[in-house]
């Protein structure tokens, strides 16, 4: 992506859109969108969760004195807008029609501001074919560090849900880890049995369980209320604590093995399994909008 110096980039499920080049792209691929159209897409990604109402685009868009069917000129901008990112008004996933009122953008909406968008790659080294120097990553979310950003899905890759969705099963992910906490201190005393008749230093398995414990209860407790009451800014901060509740999360994945008495290797071998996966699953709903304030007005 070339260097912007002013305008922003509005990043929305598979496709971005560049407000001062006037480009919008699927993927890295430009698609064919531009005029009236782009520009409705524009005052609808300013204003995400918001009504956009008729009057306010016909004022931006076709101004006093100018002799246009405005309905149908309006209307031609809207089908040509859902179909170019493969929406439609019966079952919307971006643009949703209020009846007589206008038009309200209902997916979540990233908004990177010019001074954060990455400027052009280096040239290339002719000498060994490899860029002498890769600018750094401006977006943790988009492109994690370390080893994880091998298997980290990026935003881009997601699908849009219904933001209720994914909020709902935000909610019961932080749930359970908040129930595999409280039942285990609880239940302490049965657990060091379990522990002691698999390895003979169990202490440390105890002192491990403990600390994960005693810091990951507050943190599911703010998570829960951060989603219940979609928290401004939740999606910045879930991203910023990812890494640490990640190293927890995994080793709270062998919670199944606790259990091993009444169930058994088989099924703590599958819980384990699953339960490997869930940190990466609360890290892929948050950026679907589990974090995001929805507009929560009442929809005629």
């Amino acid at each position: 992506m070339g260097k912007t110096e002013t305008g922003r980039l509005f990043r929305f499920g598979v496709y971005e859109a560049e407000e001062e080049t006037g480009e919008l792209r699927k993927q890295g691929r430009r698609l064919r969108l531009q005029g009236q159209p782009f520009q409705v897409l524009l005052m609808l990604l300013q204003r995400p969760g918001e009504v956009v109402t008729r009057e306010e685009i016909r004022q931006r868009l076709w101004p006093e004195g100018t002799f246009v069917d405005f309905d149908h000129g309006l209307n031609t901008a809207i089908n040509k807008l859902r179909e170019t990112v493969g929406d439609s008004a019966s079952n919307p996933r971006f643009i949703e029609t209020l009846a007589r009122r206008g038009y309200r953008f209902i997916a979540p909406v990233e908004v990177v501001e010019a001074s954060a968008i990455a400027p052009e790659l280096p040239a290339v080294d002719q000498s060994n074919h490899l860029p002498a120097e890769l600018p750094p990553s401006t977006d943790p979310a988009a492109l994690p560090s370390g080893a994880l950003s091998q298997i980290l899905t990026q935003p881009h890759q997601l699908p849009q849900p219904p933001g209720g969705v994914v909020r709902t099963l935000f909610f019961f992910i932080q749930l359970m880890y908040l129930c595999f906490y409280v039942i285990s201190l609880a239940r302490l005393g049965e657990v060091e049995m379990v522990v002691g008749g698999i390895t003979h230093h169990g202490w440390w398995v105890i002192v491990l369980l403990l600390v994960t414990a005693a810091v990951g209860i507050p943190a599911r407790l703010y998570l829960i209320a951060g989603v219940l009451f979609q928290a401004p800014g939740m999606k910045e901060s879930f991203l910023k604590i990812f890494y640490g509740l990640f190293v927890a999360d995994e080793l709270w994945a062998l919670a199944p093995f606790l259990l091993l008495p009444q169930i058994g290797f088989g099924l703590a071998l599958g819980g384990t399994a699953a339960l490997l996966y869930v940190p990466f699953a609360q890290r892929s709903l948050i950026l679907m909008g589990a974090g995001l304030k929805q507009n929560t007005e009442f929809r005629s």
